[in-house]
């Protein structure tokens, strides 16, 4: 076996453990301790408090799991996602598939899914259709999430990339409770696609691609393992979100709801897209946990002030 991955002979399992972090703090993995703990409890075929308890007992690995954790370390160590290894992905308390070609739901992306379980929850309590679309939906992180807490809500969803839109067909059926229609397409072509829902949704999201052309990110798990298509947006990086604008301006009745996610340094873009696209009120910057705006909000204005 590879050195350095916790795999000594006779070594404990807290043993592994604490030689596994170190090779991952020293691969430059910040999360090296709880990604060790997390391979370690998939490789026993476990959950993390399963782990604990095979530590605190001196229990030894399940049979062949010792060697299945040495190459997930090691597969870690060269920097590849630990969903990938795994398979899963939490959000907003759902356990979600992920794997190769699709973009891994982030914990800001949790913040655009609040503000649009708020609204919806809002609408249903005020008598409305709590009904919604998220374009460029990736895993479908969103709108699972919306349908789980939103009793009663009904969502459309939309992504263009096959690879991603086949994971997130495979999360729909494990977890949509037959209340999300998902599209693969262009989220342009997204009002066209659906028409009966064309002025009469309470909540548009998107997380679309935003990263500019020339700005390669730092973390190889990101640089070399999320899709592109699902990270670079055009020249400033806002290019699919402008069409997602447009997109929505058709799906949200009067008063909907638009949130948008986009880097730190895009609200002054985001919000002059929107100004520019005309139609919408309310704009308000969104903060993540960080303190670091993350997510643009915006209501389509009545009929009657469109255009003025």
């Amino acid at each position: 076996m590879r050195p350095g991955a916790g795999t000594a002979p006779g070594a404990t399992v807290a043993e592994q453990l604490g030689a596994a972090t170190a090779r991952l703090e020293a691969a430059g993995i910040v999360s090296a301790r709880t990604d060790a703990e997390l391979l370690a409890a998939h490789a026993a075929g476990t959950d993390r408090g399963g782990l604990q308890r095979l530590v605190l007992m001196r229990g030894d690995w399940p049979a062949g799991a010792g060697e299945r954790f040495a190459a997930l370390v090691a597969e870690r160590a060269d920097r590849v996602p630990l969903q990938h290894l795994t398979g899963r992905a939490p959000f907003r308390g759902l356990d979600l598939a992920v794997g190769p070609g699709v973009f891994l739901p982030r914990p800001e992306t949790e913040l655009l899914a609040g503000l649009a379980v708020d609204e919806l929850r809002a609408v249903a309590a005020a008598g409305g259709s709590p009904v919604a679309v998220d374009l460029c939906t990736g895993s479908a992180a969103v709108p699972l999430a919306l349908v789980d807490e939103v009793p009663g809500a009904r969502l459309a969803a939309v992504e263009l990339d096959p690879h991603a839109h086949a994971w997130a067909a495979r999360n729909v059926e494990r977890l949509g409770d037959g209340r999300v229609e998902l599209l693969l397409a262009d989220v342009a072509r997204a009002g066209e696609l659906l028409p009966h829902l064309l002025g009469g949704c309470a909540v548009v999201t998107a997380n679309p691609p935003y990263i500019p052309d020339d700005a390669v990110p730092v973390d190889p798990e990101v640089a070399e393992h999320d899709p592109a298509l699902a990270l670079y947006g055009g020249p400033d990086g806002l290019r699919v979100l402008r069409v997602c604008v447009a997109v929505a301006a058709g799906l949200l009745a009067p008063g909907g709801l638009l949130v948008l996610e986009h880097a730190e340094p895009q609200c002054a873009g985001v919000a002059d897209v929107l100004a520019r696209s005309g139609g919408w009120t309310d704009v308000e910057h969104h903060d993540d946990l960080t303190g670091r705006p993350r997510a643009t909000s915006a209501r389509r204005a009545p009929a009657a002030t469109v255009g003025d």
